[in-house]
């Protein structure tokens, strides 16, 4: 069901000389920059009674802005009685534990079961939120923490903060091939492969791309990792680790595949066989809240397919000792 925004106020006369659509952003942050230039261009804006449909128009100041707007729902998508893992939930945000297997999006050749498909059956309203209130996404093997905006406002302001790195905070972990000596700064750019057009890579058409990471800890022949984000490209953190020679456990699109060290133990080596998505998590969210300004922050458990993976390369670590490092 479409919902009705009604919406007004008086310009102040500090904003006079700037354009409509500024006017109307400074005015109403809530809601972004994109809709109220589409509300504009559709006549759904009135200045002094009379309707303005030029974004680039400038007002004087003290004039009465009347906003009268129809928000319609996106495309229609199924909702769908999905489990979703609900760490945290109020009126304007809900926070999830994403397992394993489950896509965010509906897309090519998944076309439902999806994140969104479960939010519309849990909160029917968030159909009325762009991409039913998804503000980031993971990778459809990669688990872990997502924040999802139930309002149009809360949404608005997550994203703002999301794409201007303030007080929205990702940090993961993960389990890659090799052993790494030490932390540093990934600062390469992603942008769409050159052949494969399902994956990314690094080059110089691309966009900006930085990824934190330190050592947790160190195996014979892979390392446990903790990763924190300063951008979101997709596959960002997958395509730097397989830059680095580094490649994540389980990685079947980049160069993840089994690799198990000499005299590995029966145990690790099945692991390694069968381990057959991304060993990659989302262990950590912090965000100021969109609405109340509160800085909140949750943790995810370690998914026992990790746990198990951390446990298997311990006890190989151990009866080998450090000689085959």
């Amino acid at each position: 069901m479409a919902e009705q925004i009604s919406l007004s106020a008086e310009v102040p006369l500090e904003l006079g000389g700037k354009r409509l659509d500024q006017i109307l952003a400074d005015l109403f942050p809530e809601y972004s920059r994109s809709r109220i230039k589409t509300w504009i261009l559709d006549d759904m804006v009135q200045i002094n009674g009379e309707i303005k449909n030029i974004p680039k128009e400038k007002l004087f100041g003290e004039e009465q802005v009347v906003i009268s707007a129809t928000i319609e729902p996106q495309r229609e998508y199924e909702a769908q009685n999905i489990a979703l893992n609900i760490v945290y939930e109020d009126d304007d945000i809900l926070v999830i534990n994403k397992p394993a297997g489950l896509v965010v999006h509906p897309g090519a050749g998944n076309a439902d079961g999806t994140v969104l498909n479960a939010l519309l059956h849990h909160c029917p309203e968030i159909a009325n939120v762009p991409r039913a209130g998804i503000v980031h996404r993971l990778d459809k093997d990669t688990t872990g923490l997502m924040v999802v905006a139930k309002t149009i406002p809360a949404q608005t302001r997550l994203v703002a903060n999301l794409q201007a790195r303030y007080n929205f905070t990702r940090e993961y972990e993960a389990i890659c091939t090799g052993t790494m000596t030490a932390g540093g700064m990934i600062d390469k750019p992603i942008g769409r492969h050159a052949t494969k057009r399902t994956h990314m890579d690094v080059t110089i058409t691309g966009k900006p791309a930085v990824t934190h990471f330190r050592v947790a800890e160190k195996f014979r022949s892979h390392t446990r990792l903790r990763l924190r984000l300063e951008t979101g490209r997709t596959h960002q953190i997958r395509v730097h680790m397989s830059y680095l020679t580094h490649p994540l456990v389980g990685d079947q699109s980049y160069n993840g595949r089994p690799r198990p060290p000499k005299k590995a133990t029966p145990e690790l080596f099945e692991c390694l066989q069968k381990f057959r998505r991304q060993a990659l998590h989302a262990v950590m969210l912090t965000i100021e809240h969109p609405i109340t300004g509160e800085m909140m922050t949750w943790h995810a458990p370690i998914p026992d397919d990790m746990q198990y993976l951390t446990e298997v390369l311990r006890a190989d670590t151990a009866l080998h000792g450090r000689e085959d490092y």
